[in-house]
């Protein structure tokens, strides 16, 4: 809060509009329905499987991480086979 300087109540700051970019899902290259792979996404890519996680370990939405609604059922999946596996860990215990 900020004070306006003439001792009556205080103002609220305003915070600019960020322009939110569109988010694109990476599994499907010319979209989803049109996709001509199955839907399956590799549990064994630790690389691309630990960028849709949070830093908890935790698994981002649709909306945080861009993907279908087809290929984040099947992220889930993998992330819970790589977890089962050991491939993943169940909590991330990395950061205090």
């Amino acid at each position: 809060m900020i004070s306006n300087g003439r001792g009556g109540p205080p103002r609220k700051r305003r915070r600019k509009a960020r322009l939110k970019r569109k988010l694109k899902c990476r599994f499907c290259p010319d979209g989803c329905d049109r996709s001509p792979r199955p839907v399956y996404v590799d549990y064994k890519d630790l690389r691309t499987l630990k960028m849709m996680l949070s830093r908890d370990g935790h698994i981002l939405g649709r909306k945080r991480s861009g993907t279908c609604a087809k290929y984040q059922h099947a992220v889930r999946r993998a992330v819970h086979r790589a977890r089962f596996i050991g491939l993943l860990p169940f909590v991330n215990r990395e950061h205090p």
